[in-house]
């Protein structure tokens, strides 16, 4: 018997790799984990998730979540409102200050306008004024040459008129003597 038993140990280590696999893994067969012998670990985990959910139910959780839910959408639904009325306030600071603007290149555009005409007005006032002054001057010019061509007339008139009662001087202190006097002024007494 030992002798049979000795073969069979011999036999058996002569078989192949493969065959020595094949013989060991239908041995070997693992056996499923159990919870305190009672269950598998994935159906206690499933309980538990549902016992959870059942107490959060049961607590209300559902209801909380559903209010802070609901507060956080009226808050977001408040913070839209107040952004629609910045908004509207934002639009219409635009279109005042737009229309300011607006405002402003008209004023800008008619002050210069006004500032044009004053300059014109200005130039052709001052165009005026320096027609009127030449006038002025070319009068007061001619009046001072009439003025110096009258006081040149007259001192020739002068210069004539002594010249002429020098010359007369002359010729009556030539032409006369004291007995010629005599007979002139005979004559005027007798006239008289």
């Amino acid at each position: 018997m030992a002798e049979a038993a000795h073969n069979m140990a011999v036999e058996g280590a002569t078989l192949t790799g493969t065959e020595a696999g094949e013989t060991h893994a239908t041995v070997e067969h693992h056996a499923e984990p159990a919870l305190l012998g009672i269950a598998p670990p994935v159906a206690v985990v499933s309980t538990s998730m549902i016992v959870l959910l059942a107490i959060a139910v049961w607590k209300g959780l559902p209801g909380m979540l559903t209010k802070g839910l609901d507060s956080r959408i009226a808050e977001i639904k408040a913070q839209l409102e107040e952004a629609k009325t910045l908004r509207a306030e934002a639009e219409a600071l635009r279109k005042e200050y737009a229309d300011k603007i607006a405002n402003a290149e008209k004023d800008a555009a008619s002050m210069l306008e006004h500032a044009r005409h004053e300059a014109e007005a200005i130039v052709a006032k001052a165009e005026q004024d320096t027609a009127d002054v030449i006038v002025r001057r070319e009068k007061m010019a001619q009046d001072k040459i009439s003025a110096a061509e009258l006081a040149a007339v007259t001192d020739l008139r002068n210069q004539a008129a002594a010249a002429a009662a020098a010359a007369a001087r002359g010729l009556i202190a030539a032409n006369h003597s004291a007995d010629a006097d005599k007979t002139l002024v005979d004559q005027a007494i007798a006239g008289i």
